[in-house]
């Protein structure tokens, strides 16, 4: 990580790498334990609490963190737009969803039972869709709706990281979403937006939220709780969104929300050329 530049941002993200570092050393089959090296009370706090939330299971056994959001609980918690935008696509468009859990979304793309999915499809043919999750968490539901509709409408793909990913394997694509995925979790935030913008078709937007943020806005509340914040080489405050328009070729735009537990921040990057540059961290 490079310190010599004052305009590029630091990255600290405690919560984050851990649950990254966590999931990885899960799927290498690796137990997850301490080193021998002093560890700081409050990493070790955040350590612990990730491992917690990740190795938590319910009675079936399986992991109990949410991977089952609907269309409808998109709609609520992505941008301003995206339904509408969503609703535009046609059958020769292409939709991917990071960190998809069981693809409820597409599915109810495809068959909504909600009115905020009947708004988020439109009216015309569906657009190819493609799910991404670390964790092959795929349904009944989902393997009936893939067997009748065909790989060509909807994929499922797991096992690795975005960034593992080659261009060939994924293609382009008009809308990529991401509802507390790789935007959340990731450890390099700087290769993962460069890696979405590449996804992106001219024009195409990414539709994603960054919660425990410092707000553009600067609205958020006393005391808020920050999972995530940027600094420059100095040590000075850099807030998400200002980072993200520094990003050549993009329109960014935030919504402040600092009604929720935590400050958020529902973002959309809209790409408006291929020459995009994204500064590192």
């Amino acid at each position: 990580m490079r310190r010599d530049n004052p305009s590029v941002p630091r990255r600290q993200t405690v919560g984050a790498r851990l649950a990254v570092l966590i999931i990885i050393m899960q799927l290498l089959g690796l137990k997850v334990g301490w080193s021998q090296e002093p560890v700081h009370p409050r990493l070790k706090k955040e350590f612990l609490e990730q491992e917690k939330i990740y190795r938590s299971r319910g009675a079936d056994g399986r992991r109990v963190y949410t991977t089952n959001r609907g269309l409808s609980r998109y709609a609520e918690l992505l941008p301003s737009g995206f339904c509408d935008a969503l609703g535009r696509l046609g059958s020769s468009d292409r939709w991917l969803d990071i960190g998809a859990g069981q693809g409820e979304a597409i599915l109810d793309y495809y068959l909504p039972e909600h009115a905020a999915a009947e708004r988020c499809r439109g009216s015309g043919p569906r657009a190819r869709a493609v799910a991404i999750s670390i964790e092959d968490r795929r349904t009944d539901d989902w393997k009936q709706q893939s067997a009748r509709l065909g790989d060509d409408r909807i994929r499922y793909l797991f096992g690795k990281r975005l960034r593992q990913y080659s261009p060939e394997e994924l293609g382009q694509f008009q809308i990529i979403t991401d509802v507390y995925g790789g935007f959340h979790y990731t450890e390099d935030l700087s290769q993962f937006v460069d890696k979405v913008l590449r996804l992106l078709e001219v024009g195409g937007g990414f539709y994603t939220l960054a919660t425990g943020v410092h707000l553009e806005d600067g609205k958020e509340k006393l005391g808020s709780l920050y999972l995530t914040e940027l600094e420059d080489a100095f040590g000075r405050p850099v807030k998400v969104c200002s980072w993200l328009k520094k990003i050549s070729c993009v329109q960014v735009t935030c919504e402040s929300k600092s009604d929720r537990d935590r400050p958020t921040e529902l973002i959309k990057i809209q790409k408006v050329c291929n020459d995009t540059s994204v500064p590192r961290m």
